[in-house]
């Protein structure tokens, strides 16, 4: 292969965080990398763990969790307009038979611009998890709901 050709066939990726309770990236990021043929590679897709169903509002933090290890982390995460989304978001899933990390990681994969999702799993179960979700798929009238739930900033 040429360097010419090489050249055009590297992949063109960005990293940033990017979930259904961190959507920044869409204001410009998104819309720009659309338009010049970037990928993204979202990273933090469960918001640390907040997305994933294993944390409840009023109860105490998990042991074994990044939230328990990390205060800044829970702070970040932790807040009230978080929890209103992900309650809303928790109702969704469990009148379709599915769990938060599932639509976490089907929401992101239905993007334009996403490429793959950056999830990391400490536990072979999660790996399993994580697999099993990008096999998922959102109606259109599904995703309006969603975005219904987790607005656009």
């Amino acid at each position: 292969m040429d360097r010419q050709a090489f050249q055009s066939a590297r992949l063109r990726l960005r990293q940033n965080e990017y979930s259904l309770l961190v959507r920044g990236v869409e204001r410009e990021l998104l819309p720009a990398m659309q338009k010049f043929g970037v990928g993204m590679l979202p990273y933090f897709p469960l918001a640390s763990g907040l997305l994933t169903g294993k944390y409840a509002r009023n109860k105490p933090v998990p042991e074994d969790t990044r939230f328990q290890a990390l205060k800044g982390l829970a702070d970040r995460y932790l807040t009230e307009s978080n929890w209103k989304i992900v309650e809303r978001l928790e109702k969704f899933c469990a009148a379709r038979g599915h769990t938060p990390l599932e639509l976490a990681f089907t929401w992101l994969l239905a993007r334009p611009t996403v490429a793959s999702v950056i999830a990391g799993a400490t536990k072979p179960e999660q790996v399993e998890q994580n697999a099993k979700a990008a096999d998922g798929a959102l109606t259109p009238k599904e995703l309006a709901e969603i975005e219904e739930i987790s607005p656009k900033p």
